[in-house]
């Protein structure tokens, strides 16, 4: 196996395949006290490779027309030889991404990765968010059903609050005076080219720039601090062998419950696929209840909860509200005043308010599938929606003081284990 080993030197010189492995790999040290919250990191790599895997087969089949459309979707799921499931790994895929980067970003959360000296880890952590979410709406799109159809009429409508602008940005979106098949066409070339690269290339720099400064860990110890003499973590192991075995555990869990789902449950109620789009796109029917898939119902809940018009139209404010509830976690690493890290040495103001951010964006995300005439103990869905919207921007914007103010525990100069 000489030759082997000659191949591997001979591109090695040439470009630098060892050192990038002793880099990020087999030389690059993790904290040795990670939890279970930490597999929503290499769980959230996985989702986007089969996103991205089945996402070209789907292409191959897929006609982007308004005539052939959701034709091409039924040929996939009846007569292509294991389309269904190609196309059910993607669209369950879709739910599995955004639920894994969500529990990944209440983990930043809960121990303050967001924290320096990974700000900028975290800001290119919300661009991926960020891309995220456009590139569900524009594939949310792509199959034309109804649910889609008017999905996205609701969704780029919203830019014609804009003042001076919208309506011209709106026709701009749309390419046509109406959600059409010039609309369906662009939304699959942003889809399937355009957001993808921008995806991974974003994707690149997180993992560049957290392999910079080093995984934060549960205690909020920089593991750099302490090192034997060759210059090792003595608190760290190399992420090759130890923290590959210790992700295996919970990718094994994680596909034992994805595929739980994909073949039992796919469409899981109508939450991951609407019964509305199991019909074609029709401009003169619309569904009964129009929602987005669950993972944008927060910020729709904020959206339908602004009903007040001061100086411009409640969809503009709407607007307005929801692209804020999404910005300001950009600020987060500048909100936090704490000397701690990890809300384990944390007071009980932080702990508390953890608790009530989580159940608040959970019951908004309730709130925006259901429709805005549900009423909950006596009060409408719309006035709960305006109550946890007043809550959500609190827990951000209260934050310079609580984190401030309340007394925290001794943290440890090595992890706990």
């Amino acid at each position: 196996m000489k030759w082997l080993v000659d191949l591997r030197d001979w591109v090695d010189a040439r470009l630098p395949i060892m050192r990038a492995w002793d880099t990020h790999l087999g030389g690059y040290y993790a904290p040795k006290n990670f939890n279970f919250w930490y597999f929503f990191g290499v769980l959230s790599l996985l989702v986007l490779v089969n996103q991205i895997l089945t996402g070209i087969w789907l292409t191959m089949m897929y006609t982007p027309s308004a005539e052939g459309a959701f034709a091409s979707v039924e040929y996939i799921m009846r007569d292509v030889e294991w389309g269904w499931l190609i196309r059910y790994l993607h669209s369950t895929g879709a739910s599995a991404f955004f639920a894994v980067v969500y529990l990944h970003m209440f983990r930043g959360l809960l121990y303050g990765s967001y924290k320096k000296p990974r700000e900028l880890v975290w800001i290119f952590g919300m661009l991926i968010y960020l891309a995220l979410m456009a590139e569900g709406f524009f594939g949310y799109v792509l199959p034309w059903g109804n649910m889609s159809y008017w999905g996205a009429q609701v969704i780029v409508s919203l830019f014609g609050a804009i003042p001076v602008i919208g309506e011209g940005l709106v026709e701009w979106v749309r390419g046509d005076y109406l959600i059409s098949g010039i609309t369906l066409n662009r939304f699959f070339a942003l889809h399937v080219v355009a957001i993808p690269i921008i995806l991974l290339a974003l994707v690149l720099l997180h993992l560049l720039a957290l392999h910079e400064v080093g995984s934060n860990n549960p205690d909020g110890v920089e593991i750099k601090a302490t090192k034997d003499e060759n210059g090792k973590p003595l608190d760290g192991v190399p992420f090759y062998p130890h923290v590959v075995v210790h992700d295996m555990i919970g990718i094994g869990v994680f596909l034992f419950v994805f595929f739980f789902i994909l073949f039992f449950m796919p469409e899981m109620g109508g939450y991951f696929i609407e019964y509305a789009n199991f019909e074609p796109a029709n401009n003169l029917k619309t569904p009964e209840h129009i929602a987005p898939v669950w993972y944008y119902t927060p910020y729709y809940a904020m959206l339908r909860a602004t009903t007040f018009d001061i100086g411009f139209t409640a969809k503009f404010w709407g607007f307005i509200i929801m692209a804020a509830a999404i910005a300001i976690f950009f600020v987060l690493p500048w909100l936090d005043r704490s000397p701690v890290k990890s809300w384990r040495y944390k007071g009980w103001m932080t702990k508390t308010w953890i608790y009530v951010f989580a159940f608040t964006f959970l019951f908004l995300g309730y709130l925006g599938a259901k429709p805005a005439d549900l009423v909950i103990l006596g009060v409408g869905a719309t006035a709960w929606a305006q109550i946890f919207t007043w809550v959500y921007f609190l827990f951000f914007l209260t934050m310079p003081w609580y984190t401030k103010l309340e007394k925290t525990k001794p943290v440890p100069e090595r992890v706990t284990g």
